[in-house]
């Protein structure tokens, strides 16, 4: 029997949350180094794992097959694809650096209690959303995605509203209110989500007496599975419901803000960085391949909402007052990109919008946990507080711009990779939907260049004289960020190579081709 390497990849982050939380309480110190150990011991196993990948190889990968619930058809089944380990790798290469920009998040304020431990409460829960995520990736039974797609809403309801920012504009009792109402705010809209697809995963049960994608698949094949057009209609909405929330999509969106800016910077880059990608991950995965007619009848619309999402987050994120509001705006603009992406239904949307969730992923975790050094030194996240930072802090205002370009697909940083993509894949299909889209980038520009002229330039401000340039344990969070920003938006071989044959599998799912060019190349 072969070394089960996704499980333990799954597993390992989720023994280190029990031996962190298990940590005295006195011993905070070591409570971090310990999660901080095991979020790189997870980081040599996906990378062992993107190592073992086959790009040329069969679909899914490395998998393990095991009997769970027989009575119900249930088994506990994972495979990668090339999409897949891309997503594992970006969880397991962020971690580390949440654990370390969140070092001094959640050191306890004097309570008099010695026996509370938020310290090793706050890293175990991190890990407990780095080993959810990380098999939700891997599952290929529907089953098992969907009990890991809702358990991760609860270690992130406490990341949310039990360790929220201390910077916010209101008092502490204020404060509180806020951090528990984003809280709440998250839960309930991912619960009735998640509730909704329950039904449909059900459905699914009844019409194809399975939840396995590969015994799904083969039905479809043999044509002993035969879905009416209304049943795969109302199954893929289900599904598509719960991603869209999770996405988040407009207007489905409304939580984002709340739980981002309420959230400390590094619970914030979680969410929309980590968490928020298996929304989007899922549509590939599960969307498409479970039901292609139903995807192929829904694209027009899905095509507007994820037209909208980009053009009004952006739009909202030009008038924001708040930086990490900004910033969550930013991403529901993002997010657009990549759906649009998913259902234009070319290879070249598709490759765009998969290596968008990476890029997007490692440029929101540099510009937000940027900011959240820069909110922890000033103690306010509103942009009007600020001014003139270059000058006393050169480097972080440096990096913050880096961060900001990436952000807004500078070409020669990772984004701007993505992006082109994403729009030329629209743009051969739905080529109104493409032009419009090109406004969000105007956008981007303007709310990124605004929000660092109003912080970063100018006159120094009396309450922004003394705020410190980054320390060593801050440059060690934001240097090999922006390194991998920089790698990938001159050298993106190696994310195209692994993810393109996966895309190719979703297009024959759907049964679509790439529209031939109106003009075809001259030959000589």
């Amino acid at each position: 029997m072969s070394f089960p390497l996704l499980t333990a990849t799954a597993v390992l982050p989720a023994v280190g949350a029990i031996a962190t939380a298990a940590v005295p309480a006195k011993q905070r110190t070591a409570a971090k180094w310990l999660a901080l150990l095991f979020s790189l011991a997870t980081l040599v196993l996906a990378a062992v794992v993107a190592v073992r990948f086959d790009p040329g190889g069969g679909r899914f990968q490395l998998t393990e097959s095991h009997a769970w619930i027989a009575d119900f058809g249930v088994r506990y089944e994972l495979g990668v694809d090339g999409i897949a380990v891309a997503l594992i790798a970006l969880t397991a290469l962020l971690i580390p650096f949440v654990i370390l920009a969140g070092w001094h998040d959640a050191d306890p304020q004097e309570t008099g209690n010695t026996r509370w431990r938020p310290t090793q409460g706050f890293f175990a829960l991190i890990l407990l959303v780095e080993a959810m995520v990380i098999i939700s990736f891997e599952a290929t039974d529907v089953f098992v995605f969907y009990i890991f797609f809702e358990a991760m809403l609860i270690p992130m309801y406490f990341l949310i509203g039990g360790f929220g920012d201390r910077a916010g504009p209101h008092g502490e009792k204020e404060a509180a209110t806020q951090r528990s109402y984003a809280a709440v705010k998250f839960l309930l809209y991912n619960l009735v989500g998640g509730l909704i697809m329950l039904a449909a995963v059900i459905g699914l049960y009844v019409v194809a007496g399975s939840f396995s994608l590969s015994e799904i698949a083969e039905a479809r094949a043999s044509g002993s599975l035969d879905m009416a057009t209304s049943t795969e209609r109302l199954l893929f909405l289900g599904f598509f419901f719960a991603f869209a929330v999770k996405a988040p999509l407009w207007p489905l969106h409304t939580w984002l803000p709340n739980a981002m800016g309420e959230a400390t910077a590094p619970v914030a880059v979680l969410i929309t960085a980590v968490v928020d990608k298996v929304g989007t991950f899922a549509m590939l995965r599960f969307c498409l391949q479970l039901f292609p007619e139903a995807s192929k009848w829904a694209t027009p619309a899905i095509l507007v909402l994820a037209l909208i999402s980009i053009v009004y987050g952006a739009l909202v994120a030009v008038g924001q007052r708040d930086i990490k509001r900004l910033v969550a705006y930013a991403s529901i603009s993002h997010f657009g990109f990549i759906i649009m992406g998913i259902f234009a239904m070319t290879s070249q949307g598709q490759s765009g919008a998969t290596l968008y969730m990476v890029n997007h992923g490692i440029s929101t975790a540099a510009l937000m946990l940027v900011a959240g050094f820069l909110i922890s030194r000033r103690g306010s996240r509103l942009i009007a507080d600020y001014g003139g930072v270059q000058k006393v802090a050169p480097v972080l205002a440096g990096t913050f711009l880096i961060g900001g370009l990436a952000t807004l697909s500078l070409p020669g940083l990772a984004p701007f990779v993505s992006e082109f993509l994403v729009l030329v894949g629209t743009f051969t299909r739905y080529p109104v939907i493409g032009i419009i889209a090109t406004f969000g980038i105007v956008l981007a520009a303007l709310y990124t260049l605004v929000l660092y002229q109003r912080t970063m330039t100018g006159p120094v401000k009396p309450s922004t004289e003394g705020i410190a340039d980054l320390r060593v344990r801050e440059l060690a969070v934001v240097v090999p960020l922006i390194g991998v920003l920089i790698f990938l938006g001159v050298y993106p071989k190696p994310l195209t190579e692994l993810v393109n044959p996966a895309v190719k599998h979703t297009l024959s799912d759907v049964h679509k081709k790439d529209p031939k060019p109106e003009v075809e190349a001259a030959h000589k």
